[in-house]
Formats: C-alpha cells, sequence, structure tokens
C-alpha cells in the first residue's frame, strides 16, 4: 500500500509539472519545452542549408540526437503520468509528438531515410500546447467562434467570387485569345484568379488595349475582394467581444464563481447549471 501510495504521489507531481501551467514547476517546464522546440526547428533549418551543414554537420547531428532523446524522454513520461495512455497518445498533439521524435531514429536505421528528417519541422505545432494560458485560449475561443458564426458568408463570398472569375476569364479568352497567351478558358480563368488575389506571377499578360482595361478593372475590385472576408469575421468577432463584455463580471448564482466563457452552460466550480437570460 505504502509503495502504491508513492508511485500515485510520483506519478500526480510529475503530472502537474508536465500539464500544469499554473504552478512553478510547470511554468518552468514550458519555458524549457518553448526554448528546445524552437532550438531544434533551428537545426532543422540549419541542415538546410548545404554550405552549413558541411561545416558544422557533426555539431548540428548531436544536437539533433540529444533534442531527439530529450523529446523522447518527455513522450515517455507524458504517457506515464496519466490514468489513460492511449487518450493521449491517439490525440493530436500525441500524435505530432511521436511523428516529431521517430525521423531521427528511422534515419539512423533506414539508408536513405534522411529526407524524413523533415517531419521534425512539426515540432514547431508543439509551441501550442505551451499557451494553455487562459488569456490566449480565451482570444482563441473567441476567433473560432467568430469563424463558425461567418462561415455561411465566407462560402457564399467565395461562391461569388468563382463566379466572377469564370466570367471575367471568359471575357479575357474572348478579348486576348490563344496568340497572346490566353490559351484556354481554364488558363484564362488561372489568371483572373491570380489578378483577383493581387498575386501577379506575370506568366500571363493581356497585350489589347481593351485586355489591359478590363485587367486594370479586375486589379481594382480585387483589393476589394480582400477586404470583405476580413470585415465579415472583424464583424462576428466584434459581436462576440461585446457579448464577453456583458458578462464579464457575472458569477454562479450558487457558488459566486466567475463565469469565463460566454458559452458555459454549467458553473466550472460547482458544476449548477448556469441562468439563461
Amino acid at each position: 500500500m505504502e509503495t502504491s501510495a508513492r508511485k500515485h504521489g510520483w506519478r500526480a507531481k510529475l503530472h502537474e509539472i508536465i500539464y500544469g501551467t499554473h504552478t512553478p514547476a510547470g511554468k518552468l517546464f514550458d519555458i524549457a519545452l518553448l526554448i528546445l522546440i524552437l532550438y531544434s526547428v533551428i537545426i532543422v533549418m540549419l541542415e538546410s542549408l548545404p554550405r552549413f551543414d558541411v561545416k558544422y554537420h557533426k555539431f548540428l547531428d548531436i544536437s539533433e540526437w540529444v533534442v531527439t532523446i530529450l523529446f523522447t524522454i518527455e513522450y515517455i513520461l507524458r504517457i506515464i503520468c496519466i490514468n489513460k495512455p492511449k487518450k493521449y497518445v491517439f490525440s493530436f498533439f500525441g500524435i505530432v509528438d511521436l511523428l516529431s521524435t521517430i525521423p531521427k531514429y528511422l534515419s539512423y536505421f533506414v539508408v536513405g531515410s534522411q529526407y524524413i528528417t523533415a517531419f521534425r519541422a512539426l515540432r514547431l505545432l508543439r509551441v501550442f500546447r505551451i499557451l494553455k494560458l487562459v488569456r490566449f485560449v480565451g482570444e482563441s475561443n473567441n476567433l473560432v467562434r467568430a469563424l463558425k458564426a461567418s462561415r455561411t458568408k465566407i462560402f457564399v463570398f467565395v461562391f461569388f467570387v468563382l463566379i466572377v472569375a469564370v466570367l471575367l476569364g471568359t471575357i479575357m479568352y474572348l478579348v486576348e485569345g490563344p496568340e497572346h497567351g490566353f490559351e484556354s478558358i481554364p488558363h484564362s480563368i488561372y489568371w483572373t484568379i491570380v489578378t483577383l488575389t493581387t498575386v501577379g506571377y506575370g506568366d500571363i499578360s493581356p497585350e489589347t488595349s481593351l485586355g489591359q482595361f478590363i485587367a486594370t478593372f479586375i486589379m481594382i475590385i480585387g483589393y476589394g475582394i480582400i477586404a470583405v472576408p476580413t470585415g465579415i469575421v472583424s464583424a462576428e468577432y466584434a459581436t462576440k467581444e461585446d457579448k464577453n463584455k456583458e458578462i464579464n463580471g457575472s458569477s454562479c448564482q450558487d457558488c459566486g464563481t466567475h463565469i469565463m466563457s460566454i458559452d458555459a452552460e454549467y458553473c466550472r466550480k460547482c458544476g449548477c447549471k448556469l441562468k439563461e437570460d
């Protein structure tokens, strides 16, 4: 019984350090992990530079092995300190952790698998696990809710843009023709989309006066098209912010705990169902 209690206490302490972002040890662990993640990503980038890799290959290889071993230890500890390991292993971040760790081992045991090491860049995704502070989570939730609320408007707008691109692309095909680079209607639609989005690769360009006039019109409306989705999401985001301000300061009617989310149906402390307006 005593051994079991000690084991349970050790796992609980380890869980508090690894998963607890509000404790001093947890914050220190997150900071150290963040530094390690950024360092590992820098190594991946430097290895892609041929001259740098040739000159410092041994140092980069040793550094990568150290980072890989540390990430492996962290991955194992995450599995050990939780009651349901499968839940973490098959979670999004669990899969990312695994994919960002095994490439180095594969490059050592499997010949010609050095290109698999590009998966190590997936470690950059692990940064988002560290940003679990209430301030960041709250803002991200508001943005997700704004995107979900405006998805229908954005879909209608994108569909309208596609219709405009097809129509203008067809017109440009009729005006310019294959002799000026507009070889087909799909090719002309491609040029229209590139011009509407203000990318402008320059691989195709109108040569007739009428074609240049239409191109000028497309460029002008392109700026407006870019602004519309931003405005839609911004309006929804502002609406969510106003709702947050309305609920800010509200408390549970039973225990008085501050309500932190506008979508909350139950109190996060006592579990009491919150009253709806």
